[in-house]
């Protein structure tokens, strides 16, 4: 599948995506900070129902079709772990601890009409921005960047 139907496939999974978001409260950096202060268990179920879905995708998805609904191939991932994936990692939850605010919450609260959610979209792309450049070929190589 690709061109039209892919796209709207695409835009019908993200409008669910933050429906849900929006739905469970997660667009709500104070309903995050207060499951992160052990206050509210609730966003607990939401996250345990999240894992089970994708789980149960994960494993009988591929056992059911041969192929993706889309097109392509099922693929096995291996993940490996060093050190910027611990150091990412921690800044991470340490940013989503201060503002109660993760990357597709920021960008599905915006439709609720939360635009303080702007600053935390400027820091998020400040961040990948930074992190594109200490990653780069030429920054890891010691090579002074042009530009």
């Amino acid at each position: 599948m690709s061109g039209v139907p892919r796209s709207i496939a695409v835009v019908a999974a993200g409008a669910l995506f933050g429906f849900g978001l929006a739905l469970s409260g997660m667009v709500r950096p104070e309903v995050v900070l207060s499951f992160l202060q052990f206050k509210d268990w609730g966003l607990m179920l939401v996250m345990g129902g999240a894992l089970t879905v994708t789980l149960l995708a994960y494993q009988l998805a591929p056992r059911w079709r041969r192929r993706p609904l889309l097109g392509g191939a099922y693929e096995a991932h291996t993940a490996r772990m060093h050190r910027d994936t611990f150091i990412g990692s921690a800044l991470f939850g340490v940013g989503w601890g201060l503002s109660g605010v993760c990357p597709g919450p920021a960008i599905a609260g915006l439709g609720t009409g939360n635009l303080q959610l702007l600053w935390v979209l400027g820091g998020l792309a400040a961040g990948a921005w930074l992190q594109g450049v200490l990653a780069s070929p030429s920054a890891q190589a010691g090579v002074p960047q042009e530009g």
